[in-house]
């Protein structure tokens, strides 16, 4: 008899702030208040809720430590958030702090570029990132066959594909607002 394998939850280790109320109320765990903070996870790009420590203070774009154990600055994540439930300053600083994400995480944004596969026959999962049409998914395709890209330079100068940071960041913010029906970047 085949017996499902209990999935470990996979948690952020760190966020990103996008915004934060130094006297406010949660709004995903009730009665919960103190300095809430809205971020990004850094690894799945989830919206979450924060719950900081009392006299800590934060940055917008700031990267705190929300993993299990060691925090400094947190007391705990109180749960994920939609899109539409974050502040509008949240919203605004949203795009800029993913592409500081996609900047810093280059090594994994890359490798994904050099392992994306076609989702259906028609459609190659490359192509539902922004700017990448089917002739730089077909130069991109043949490239990565000769050589696996090293950094986002070795992709432009190889493939002539423009701003790779600013086109992942689209498609990132696409699938955190809503826009987009199927997720490449973002673990719900």
């Amino acid at each position: 008899m085949y017996r499902a394998q209990p999935t470990s939850r996979k948690y952020e280790e760190y966020a990103y702030v996008l915004d934060f109320n130094p006297r406010g109320k949660s709004t995903t765990v009730h009665g919960r208040e103190g300095i809430i903070i809205t971020a990004i996870g850094e690894d799945r790009l989830t919206l979450l809720e924060v719950l900081g420590i009392q006299n800590s203070t934060f940055e917008v774009g700031e990267k705190i430590y929300i993993g299990k154990d060691g925090r400094t600055k947190i007391s705990s994540v109180l749960g994920k958030m939609d899109y539409e439930k974050i502040s509008s300053s949240a919203q605004s600083e949203l795009s800029n702090v993913i592409e500081k994400i996609v900047t810093e995480n280059e090594v994994k944004f890359v490798k994904y570029l050099n392992n994306a596969q076609p989702l259906t026959p028609r459609i190659h999962a490359l192509e539902l990132i922004p700017g990448i049409g089917k002739t730089y998914m077909k130069t991109m395709l043949e490239e990565r066959e000769k050589q696996k890209f090293e950094s986002y330079l070795d992709l432009q100068d190889r493939v002539g594909f423009k701003d790779p940071i600013k086109h992942i960041s689209e498609r990132i913010m696409d699938e955190i607002s809503g826009e987009s029906r199927m997720n490449l970047f973002v673990k719900r």
